[in-house]
C-alpha cells in the first residue's frame, strides 16, 4: 500500500489557519484511485440544504456563472459547502485538478476534491464514499461515460444519489452530462455520428445504460453533448426515436437534451432550466417511428424542437406544449436548418390567462408554474380535503409589487400566504369563516429576480367548489 505525499510541507499550525489554501492530503491507495483536495481540510457541517440543484454542460469545463448559480441556490445564499469532482482519468497535461481550480474561485465554496478513479472496483473504495457523502455537490468531470455507467449498482451511484435528496446536487460535462441523464448513451461500443446513427438507428455503437441517476423533474432524457460543434442533432434524434421504439422512456415519448460547447443547462428544484454561455436544445419524440429497424436508415416525422439560447427558460416538470419547430427524417435524411427555426406556437399567455391547479402541488417542490403568467392572471383550484394545500410558483423583479386576491367559495374556508423561496412566511390573509374572501400583497425590494409561492391552504372543510385568486404585478 502505497501513499500520496503534499508536494509542499509546512507547518501544521500555518496549515490549520489556511484553510482556502490548496492541500495535497494524503490517502492509502485503493486500486488506481488518487485524491486532491484543494481548500479546507474539514467538511461543512449543516442539518439542512436548500437544492436539488443541477448543471448540464456541452463540454467537460466548468461554467462558472451556472457553477456559481448552483452553489447559491443549495446553499440557500448563506454559509459553505464541498464539492467532489469525480473523473475517470487524469489530465494528460496541465493541471491534476483543473475543474476544481475553476470550482475553488466561486463564492461559497468550503472544499474540492478531486477523486481519479481509473478501474470500476475504484466506486467501492470507503474514503471516496465518505467525501462523496459528505459533499454538497458532485461534479462528473469529462472523457468516458462508459467507465461512470459501470458505477451502475454500487455504492458510488447510491453515495451520489444521497447527495441530491439531501438538497445538494450533481452535473457534469460531456461524458458528464451524459451520465446524468435517466437514458445514458454509454459509449460503451465506440461513439457514433450523425449519419451514422441516422442510417441505422440499431448501429451496434449505440448503446444506453438505464435506471441508474433518475434526477427530480428530468424524467424520459437522454443528454447529448458538443452538440452543434459536433453536428449532433441527427444522432440525437436516432436516440430518442430507440427510446420510444424500444420503450426506455415512459408515457411513449423522450426528450434529447444536447448542450452545445461552453453552455450549461442548469435546473432548479422546481424543475425550472436556465441556460448559460452557448445555446441547448430539446427534441421531443412523442410517438412512434415510422421506420426504426436495425439495418435500415431512419424515418421519423415531427420531432418537435426547443432552441434555448443563453438566458432563457424551460420548464422540465410542467413541459411546454408550445415554442417549438418541427424537424424530420426520412430513410436517414435530415430536413435542413436543423438547428434553427421559427415556432409554430407562442407560448406568451394573453391578459387575464388562467392557470389551473394540477396536483400534487402541495409543496414548494412540486408547485405549479405562474410565472407565466401575465400580469392581472389568475390561478384556480379547489380545496379537495381538510389538509389540502395548493402551491404556485411566482417571481418578482426589484421594486416590482405582487397583489393576490383570492376568491373563496361557501364550501369551505381557506387562507392565503406568500412564502420566501426557502418556504418562510412573508405576508399572510387568514380571515375568519367560510367563504371569506383573502387578499395579501408584497413589494420586492432586494436586486434582481426573486422566487416566491402562493400557498392556498385548507383551514376547514373541503370540497370541489372552485377557488380563483387573482395575480396582479405592478
Amino acid at each position: 500500500m502505497t501513499s500520496r505525499l503534499s508536494r509542499k510541507a509546512a507547518p501544521i499550525a500555518v496549515a490549520l489557519a489556511a484553510v482556502t489554501t490548496a492541500l495535497t492530503v494524503q490517502q492509502p491507495a485503493h486500486a488506481a484511485a488518487d485524491r486532491i483536495r484543494l481548500g479546507s481540510a474539514s467538511d461543512v457541517s449543516r442539518t439542512s440544504w436548500n437544492g436539488p440543484a443541477f448543471t448540464m454542460n456541452g463540454s467537460g469545463g466548468v461554467v462558472p456563472a451556472s457553477m456559481a448559480r448552483a452553489v447559491d441556490d443549495i446553499r440557500g445564499g448563506t454559509g459553505s459547502l464541498d464539492v467532489v469532482v469525480l473523473a475517470g482519468s487524469a489530465p494528460t497535461s496541465g493541471s491534476k485538478t483543473p475543474e476544481c481550480d475553476t470550482i475553488m474561485t466561486l463564492a461559497g465554496v468550503n472544499s474540492c476534491t478531486t477523486w481519479t478513479l481509473t478501474t470500476a472496483g475504484d466506486a467501492g473504495n470507503s474514503q471516496v464514499n465518505t467525501d462523496v457523502r459528505n459533499a454538497e455537490f458532485v461534479y462528473f468531470a469529462g472523457g468516458d461515460q462508459c467507465r461512470y455507467a459501470a458505477w451502475k449498482g454500487t455504492a458510488l451511484e447510491a453515495s451520489v444519489e444521497s447527495v441530491v435528496a439531501k438538497g445538494g446536487g450533481s452535473g457534469g460535462g460531456s461524458a458528464g452530462h451524459h451520465i446524468n441523464s435517466p437514458v445514458v448513451y454509454d459509449a460503451c461500443n465506440g461513439s457514433v455520428t450523425s449519419t451514422e446513427a441516422l442510417a441505422n438507428p440499431y448501429d451496434r455503437s449505440i448503446t444506453f445504460t438505464t435506471g441508474m441517476f433518475e434526477w427530480p423533474n428530468y424524467g424520459g432524457v437522454i443528454n447529448d453533448s458538443h452538440f452543434v460543434t459536433r453536428d449532433r442533432m441527427g444522432r440525437t434524434m436516432a436516440f430518442v426515436a430507440r427510446a420510444v421504439k424500444d420503450g426506455l422512456t415512459p408515457g411513449g415519448a423522450a426528450w434529447g437534451v444536447g448542450v452545445e460547447e461552453g453552455g450549461s443547462l442548469f435546473i432548479d428544484r422546481d424543475g425550472t432550466a436556465t441556460q448559460y454561455g452557448k445555446d441547448a436544445y430539446v427534441v421531443l419524440g412523442d410517438h412512434q417511428p415510422e421506420q426504426a429497424v436495425d439495418r435500415k436508415p431512419l424515418t421519423y416525422s415531427g420531432f418537435k424542437i426547443w432552441r434555448l439560447t443563453p438566458a432563457s427558460t424551460f420548464d422540465f416538470k410542467n413541459r411546454p406544449t408550445c415554442g417549438y419547430y418541427l424537424r424530420s427524417v426520412t430513410n436517414g435524411v435530415p430536413d435542413p436548418d436543423l438547428y434553427t427555426g421559427t415556432p409554430l406556437t407562442d407560448c406568451t399567455p394573453p391578459n387575464g390567462s388562467t392557470l389551473a391547479e394540477s396536483e400534487p402541488n402541495d409543496t414548494r417542490g412540486t408547485a405549479d408554474d405562474a410565472t407565466v403568467l401575465t400580469s392581472p392572471g389568475s390561478v384556480t383550484g379547489n380545496m379537495k380535503s381538510t389538509t389540502d394545500s395548493d402551491y404556485f410558483k411566482v417571481s418578482l423583479n426589484t421594486g416590482q409589487t405582487l397583489s393576490a386576491n383570492c376568491a373563496v367559495p361557501s364550501a369551505y374556508d381557506a387562507d392565503l400566504y406568500l412564502l420566501d423561496s426557502a418556504g418562510s412566511t412573508l405576508e399572510r390573509s387568514v380571515n375568519d369563516g367560510a367563504g371569506t374572501d383573502e387578499a395579501l400583497s408584497l413589494t420586492r425590494t432586494a436586486s434582481g429576480t426573486g422566487t416566491y409561492y402562493i400557498d392556498v391552504e385548507a383551514y376547514s372543510g373541503s370540497g370541489t367548489a372552485q377557488y380563483t385568486c387573482t395575480l396582479t404585478k405592478s
